[in-house]
């Protein structure tokens, strides 16, 4: 397989020390608006350097993205990119007709006259506009296929395949013990995206209702995580899994709560209550006159780069799927989860643990479409392929990942 990687950040990085490892892969070609960062990450795989080149490429420039595929000859685009950039290497994909794996979809808008009362335009809506053209098309769209969502999905459609007759509830649950020594604010995930997903309204899911928003933050609950990271407070936060399980699988209730902290809430809200949560540009003066910046950019830029983190990171990060149900007539409530080490990741391949965690399974997912495991056409979710293969393929990858009984 001959995959287009656009994104040489840090989970961009780790996906090629991973696929490096694996013998699916024919050639990747890694892309970047820096050309210096996606030479760097084929410079740092010794011994691999022959089946990764490095391309300066502007994600936003569908064109540009559709004639790279075509001239590199490439079966697949894998978006690393924040989620700004989903639609034109979404549209690149499909006009080149390649197959393209996302891991977090098109942004959401929210209602105009009641944002945490009623959805406006709900994550991936854009894509899924397009599922008809993809389906006749021949080709996969595989969307939210990083960790959460993804494995997140995967495991939910484990559970509802294997684990249980019915589900009343499922609920993505995301914590972590992770600490940076030498900063009192270093998120571990790009500042743009936590922004976007903790700010704006969550949305939930109710068979009854259907999907709709509520206040950031909302309905906080203590979950208590496997191995050693012990109670976390997670609240409410907007996330693709709500927007994608419904789709397939037959759920009375489908919730995403995050372990963010008060601390790390206080700055988010800060951040909104200064406007520099922002998007659009403002103009700010320089030594060579007016320029137009977005002060979310400015805030991501005056942060540390999460890749650049994990020698000062310690801890572990879990991400998992809650389920909620009956089996042959019996409640039962499980726990479905991945727990990353930072030591290991870092030691193992350089990446800290929840860009590791989060790079790990577009790979697989390419993997198993190579392999011809997952064979599909649309815009689909990873609920809506079988997920044994996955979970097999992710034990070989040397990270397994639990089950626990909550009852």
């Amino acid at each position: 397989m001959r995959v287009l990687l656009v994104g040489a950040g840090g989970v961009g990085t780790a996906i090629t020390r991973i696929a490096a490892r694996r013998d699916f892969l024919t050639h990747m070609v890694v892309a970047d608006y820096d050309l210096a960062r996606a030479e760097a990450a084929v410079a740092a795989l010794e011994g691999h350097g022959d089946r990764f080149s490095a391309l300066r490429l502007d994600a936003s420039d569908e064109d540009a993205v559709r004639r790279a595929l075509v001239e590199e000859e490439c079966d697949a685009l894998l978006n690393a990119t924040d989620p700004r950039f989903v639609m034109p290497l979404f549209g690149a994909a499909r006009a080149a007709g390649t197959h393209y794996l996302d891991m977090a979809m098109s942004l959401s808008t929210p209602h105009a006259t009641h944002p945490y009362e009623q959805c406006g335009v709900k994550l991936g809506d854009a894509q899924f506009e397009q599922a008809t053209a993809w389906e006749r098309s021949g080709r996969l769209a595989l969307v939210g296929m990083g960790v959460e969502p993804g494995l997140s999905d995967v495991f939910a459609r484990y559970a509802a395949d294997e684990l249980f007759d019915e589900i009343a509830e499922i609920g993505v649950r995301d914590g972590a013990n992770l600490v940076v020594e030498g900063y009192d604010f270093a998120p571990s995930f790009s500042i743009w995206t936590t922004i976007e997903e903790c700010l704006n309204p969550p949305v939930i899911w109710e068979k009854d209702r259907g999907w709709f928003t509520t206040a950031p933050f909302s309905e906080p609950e203590v979950f208590d995580f496997p191995e050693g990271i012990g109670p976390v407070e997670c609240v409410n936060v907007e996330h693709e899994e709500v927007l994608l399980m419904p789709r397939w699988i037959d759920a009375r209730r489908v919730t995403f709560k995050y372990g963010l902290g008060d601390d790390f809430i206080a700055k988010l809200k800060t951040l909104h209550e200064l406007g520099l949560d922002a998007t659009g540009k403002v103009t700010v003066p320089s030594e060579n006159g007016p320029v137009d910046v977005s002060p979310r950019d400015v805030v991501a830029a005056c942060l540390p780069d999460p890749a650049t983190l994990g020698d000062r990171m310690t801890g572990k990060t879990c991400a998992g799927t809650w389920v909620k149900g009956t089996k042959d007539g019996s409640p039962r409530e499980v726990y479905l989860y991945h727990v990353v080490d930072n030591e290991w990741s870092m030691r193992e391949y350089g990446s800290q643990a929840v860009v590791w965690q989060t790079a790990v399974n577009p790979v697989i997912a390419l993997e198993l479409v190579a392999r011809g495991s997952w064979s599909a056409a649309g815009v689909l979710g990873p609920e809506a392929l079988p997920p044994r293969p996955f979970l097999d393929l992710l034990d070989e990858y040397g990270s397994p990942w639990g089950l626990r009984e909550e009852s």
